[in-house]
């Protein structure tokens, strides 16, 4: 390692203009890249204050007339701030019902002995190949014999269980020293304690983490609230973001209301991606190991 540092160092200082030449170059396009992925998002954002005229001009690409009235009206007149708690409400329950099952599963996986104990963990992972849209006929049936059709138990109880999270919770857990699971085991510290004190101590990155991804995923769902959901009042922001694209103003589509509504939609997540950036990089470098 020292010899590598002192031989780069000198080929720095024998082709300065080289090594400044390739920096720009690498700096020019990550800069290049950045802008081509936020771009997207910085046209949504001109087009949300434009009136319908100003979006069908091609060449008008600056900040329209509208302001921030069309962002009024989505939350008024299209009740989209229904949509928007009821997605709030949905995502956390979804978040908590599932960290806690995981967190369960996986102390279960890794502290107890039982019979088939590696079946059930492999059982367990091959539920990945089987996601919520390929279960949607067997889904809607059970919903409606159990009565729970165009409720709230309909669009969060089919995310409750997650394989995801119970192999992330079963990884760190395995990591965590076994010297601290005999001494809870000497002192008859019990599991419910040991789990309490002991493992969500320590694992406050690991389940922030799940939480963010489990937040993101839950908040952009939208076939099976589509189907399950019967009245729009109950539904969630991005079925309502689908009612938006019903405005037509003279007969033309009102993209500036449209991209006002996805600029809202997004921004929970994004909040929440922001202030939890660090332990979900975390937990995306041990889901990589």
């Amino acid at each position: 390692m020292t010899t590598r540092s002192t031989s780069d160092s000198a080929l720095a200082g024998l082709f300065p203009g080289d090594v400044d030449a390739e920096q720009a170059l690498i700096h020019g396009g990550l800069v290049v890249s950045i802008f081509l992925m936020g771009l997207p998002l910085l046209l949504a954002l001109i087009m949300s204050t434009q009136s319908t005229t100003e979006v069908y001009q091609i060449t008008n690409v600056g900040i329209g007339s509208q302001g921030l009235s069309n962002y009024g009206t989505v939350l008024g007149e299209y009740n989209f701030t229904q949509y928007m708690i009821n997605s709030v409400v949905m995502s956390v329950i979804i978040v908590v019902g599932k960290v806690t099952l995981s967190l369960f599963a996986a102390l279960a996986l890794v502290y107890y002995r039982f019979p088939y104990e590696r079946a059930v963990f492999m059982f367990i992972l091959l539920t990945l190949l089987l996601p919520v849209p390929v279960r949607i006929v067997p889904l809607f049936d059970l919903m409606a014999r159990l009565g729970w059709g165009n409720t709230l138990m309909a669009i969060t109880g089919p995310y409750i269980a997650s394989a995801t999270a119970v192999f992330l919770f079963r990884q760190h857990f395995m990591s965590i020293p076994a010297s601290l699971v005999e001494n809870a085991h000497l002192d008859g510290v019990g599991p419910l304690t040991f789990l309490w004190k002991v493992l969500i101590p320590m694992s406050k990155g690991m389940i922030a983490g799940v939480s963010v991804i489990t937040f993101i995923y839950a908040w952009n769902q939208y076939l099976w609230p589509l189907i399950i959901m019967t009245d729009q009042s109950k539904q969630v922001v991005q079925v309502g973001l689908r009612f938006l694209q019903a405005a037509s103003q003279s007969g033309l589509t009102r993209w500036g209301i449209i991209m006002a509504g996805a600029v809202i939609a997004l921004l929970p997540p994004l909040a929440v991606l922001i202030v939890m950036h660090r332990p979900l990089l975390e937990t995306l470098a041990i889901q990589q190991k």
